[in-house]
């Protein structure tokens, strides 16, 4: 129960996200954390600029997860292997598996990349920073990469590889899918300047 007397909303009925913040001054603006029970909001933030920053960040990772595939459109199907990975995560971790998401989107968020420039009929990269909305976004489009790809012509199933890619990036191993692909960008970044 919260100070009002009323119940409080977690999401799929177990998981709070009270007291989890992320730690990135840059990106708390975009990480949602709003409590729902489903995450399922059906587009209603499409129509405004800026709009997806108020999404909740489950729900941002399970849309990301419904990219052509597999799952393409069943996010019904997409919600429950989602619920699946965050009792895996909840199981080898003992955490709440919000927060390990929050830390996993913040391990893997690229802070820099790089743009083509042509000057006088000679086209040269040149790196550039990466705006807060667009470090989340592709922090997540990551974090779904690597599920999926973890789990081709394996006979491991979609939650374990997701619950393990989340993990992975949340410690900010190097193993991780996404927290590489993070390292690669910056890397050719720098090398750019």
């Amino acid at each position: 129960m919260s100070k009002k007397g009323k119940q409080e909303l977690k999401l799929f009925g177990k998981w709070s996200p009270e007291g989890i913040e992320a730690k990135n001054p840059g990106l708390k603006r975009y990480i949602s954390l709003k409590s729902i029970g489903v995450p399922h909001s059906m587009g209603r933030h499409e129509h405004k600029r800026f709009r997806k920053a108020e999404v909740n960040l489950v729900e941002r990772l399970i849309n990301n997860l419904m990219r052509p595939g597999k799952n393409a459109g069943k996010k019904a199907r997409t919600i429950s292997v989602t619920r699946n990975a965050f009792e895996l995560i909840h199981l080898r971790t003992g955490q709440n598996p919000i927060e390990m998401l929050v830390k996993a989107v913040e391990n893997s968020a690229p802070a820099e990349d790089t743009t083509r420039i042509s000057y006088g009929g000679i086209a040269y990269h040149l790196a550039v920073d990466i705006a807060p909305l667009r470090r989340v976004d592709l922090a997540l489009r990551f974090l779904a990469e690597g599920a999926r790809k973890a789990t081709m012509h394996k006979p491991r199933s979609f939650e374990e590889c997701l619950a393990d890619e989340i993990i992975l990036a949340a410690n900010g191993d190097v193993k991780s899918h996404a927290v590489s692909k993070r390292n690669q960008m910056e890397r050719i970044a720098r090398a750019s300047r």
